[in-house]
């Protein structure tokens, strides 16, 4: 069962300007920021409220290919219980998935799935110490 929203995520152009818009006019707060396997700087997390982020993607960075990738909207995210009930769930309506779920870098556990448009969605259960449940 899908309990919240969790995140939605956007490649941003320009880091500073966005989290201060993002902080600054809107007034959320910076919860913290993971880095990738290159130890270069990713992702930052703002926090709207409990248990709900925006994602900003550095653009392109530890992409491929950075210059292909355009600013904007990248994926949204569903949080949900018990991401393994979740996931026998979708199998049970005919939908199997291409890998089990993961843990990402967070050390949340996650799937990823696609609407029938191609749109990008996450499942994530989220792990009592990762950063998203500390913020």
């Amino acid at each position: 069962m899908l309990t919240n929203l969790a995140h939605v995520a956007f490649h941003v152009t320009d880091m500073e300007r966005s989290i201060a818009f993002y902080c600054g006019v809107l007034g959320l707060t910076k919860a913290f920021e993971l880095h990738n396997d290159a130890g270069e700087p990713w992702i930052v997390y703002l926090k709207v409220c409990d248990r709900q982020f925006i994602e900003l993607f550095y653009h392109g960075t530890g992409q491929a290919n950075p210059k292909t990738r355009q600013a904007g909207y990248h994926h949204f995210c569903f949080g949900v219980d018990d991401i393994q009930a979740f996931t026998n769930s979708l199998h049970a309506k005919g939908l199997f998935l291409d890998k089990h779920p993961t843990q990402g870098k967070d050390t949340n556990d996650q799937i990823w799935i696609k609407d029938p448009d191609g749109v990008d969605i996450e499942v994530m259960q989220l792990n009592p110490n990762s950063p998203q449940s500390l913020a």
